[in-house]
């Protein structure tokens, strides 16, 4: 009996915390709740969902989607794989006009409209890199680089890339291609958690 009524007394003081913890906020990181960034000419705050009951989209919530990619998918080239706070930091950096960063959801258009998109990204799919004179076209028009007889890597920008996630080898289709025509590994970053990871943290979306 009395462990009955010690397992009660504790059930209530648990729910009372629990009940209590409803009016914090939500943090992204020790004593950040949001950080404001420019999208598309306009100010947005990137948050986590402030709503404590607030659950993973139906869109993410099987469990048999593609193959499970590895950490490093790129070895031996040193591609860089980073985790949410890394992406959050380069949004950051991209939002305050740093043109030397660019965010690209590698996705085909159809998954965007179920997902949305990481704030300042934009959308180039990973089908257009795996062509090779679209990937150059690319290369020269939208990623710093200088194409000639030879490609001119020197103002390459840093891209941070992404999918779905950890089951979806659209990124590292795209990444894959990009090596291969001489994209310097240390450029590019593998945010290997993708929208599935993004999502599962409540953190802000939006439309391309």
């Amino acid at each position: 009996m009395k462990k009955l009524l010690v397992s009660f007394i504790s059930a209530l003081a648990l729910n009372a915390y629990s009940e209590g913890e409803v009016t914090k906020e939500v943090f992204i990181s020790p004593g950040v709740v949001s950080v404001d960034i420019n999208h598309q000419n306009k100010v947005i705050k990137l948050q986590r969902n402030q709503d404590r009951d607030n659950e993973i989209s139906d869109f993410y919530l099987k469990t048999t989607r593609g193959k499970i990619q590895s950490m490093h998918p790129f070895t031996p080239h040193l591609v860089e794989t980073i985790g949410e706070l890394d992406v959050i930091k380069y949004v950051k950096q991209r939002s305050a006009g740093d043109e030397s960063i660019l965010i690209i959801d590698t996705r085909t258009p159809n998954w965007l409209v179920f997902t949305g998109a990481i704030p300042t990204a934009i959308n180039i799919p990973y089908t257009k890199f795996k062509n090779k004179e679209k990937a150059i076209e690319i290369m020269e028009d939208q990623l710093g680089v200088q194409v000639d007889d030879v490609y001119d890597f020197s103002y390459a920008k840093t891209l941070i890339m992404y999918c779905n996630g950890i089951w979806c080898g659209q990124t590292p289709a795209a990444a894959k291609a990009l090596l291969k025509y001489g994209y310097p590994a240390s450029k590019i970053k593998y945010y290997r958690g993708g929208m599935n990871a993004w999502k599962s943290l409540g953190l802000t979306t939006v439309n391309l």
